[in-house]
């Protein structure tokens, strides 16, 4: 948090809590630093709802409200704009519907932010996310990139913060069993079978075979030697 600038006087964050361990642990742990931090700010958590029920949140987001009252956070509950389907999820195209899902997903959390005037949106991105992200982009999109710990969008009006960007998953979960939590389930209908659940094993395979891999591949995000990546010239000396 230090490191990147993360949280600033009077902000007001959004914690966004899918009611995976992951962001379980970031709600506590954003609960817990406001009380010993040198700045004030203001902490909601906010979750979308893909299952709503036909009066009011459905089963799993009534689940997760209940954990983050324990917390002691106000939660915010947004139906879902946009519903996956589970026939096209099972289809060829299926792994693309992760990308258009998340994404829908992202953009409600956009205009609630907007809405409510917060300044960040937190999320449970960990480093071994970081590391698998800059993988899928390598492998399957063609480019070096991947989630940074803080990110600036719409000319700065808003920044997506990853608090959790040093820790590795081991970590966060036995956190998240010294404090009780129970991960609540999960609506999609994909859960493992997804390329990132793929680069998950490759970097699992990466990390038996070399042995200090993953602290390398996460010093290496932030050790680009831009000079020796390819750049076409169109034929001319640089």
């Amino acid at each position: 948090m230090h490191d990147y600038g993360m949280l600033a006087a009077e902000d007001r964050v959004l914690v966004a809590v899918s009611g995976g361990i992951d962001s379980l642990v970031l709600a506590w742990l954003l609960a817990g630093w406001r009380k010993k931090a040198p700045i004030a700010y203001e902490l909601t958590a906010v979750h979308v709802d893909m299952e709503p029920g036909d009066c009011g949140p459905g089963e799993a987001a009534t689940q997760l409200g209940k954990i983050i009252e324990q917390i002691g956070l106000p939660l915010n509950i947004l139906p879902a704009r946009w519903r996956l389907d589970p026939m096209a999820a099972a289809g060829p195209g299926g792994h693309d519907l992760c990308f258009q899902c998340a994404r829908n997903r992202r953009t409600q959390l956009f205009a609630h932010a907007r809405d409510t005037g917060s300044a960040s949106i937190a999320f449970g991105h960990h480093r071994d996310d970081i590391i698998e992200t800059f993988l899928l982009n390598l492998t399957y999109a063609g480019n070096i990139s991947t989630m940074v710990p803080r990110q600036l969008l719409f000319g700065g009006r808003l920044a997506l913060i990853r608090p959790l960007a040093y820790l590795d998953k081991s970590e966060i979960e036995t956190i998240g069993r010294q404090l009780g939590f129970s991960p609540v389930r999960s609506a999609c209908p994909l859960r493992e079978e997804t390329r990132r659940r793929d680069i998950h094993l490759l970097a699992e395979h990466i990390y038996r075979q070399i042995p200090g891999a993953k602290e390398r591949l996460f010093t290496a995000l932030g050790n680009v030697r831009t000079p020796y990546l390819l750049r076409r010239t169109g034929g001319r000396r640089p």
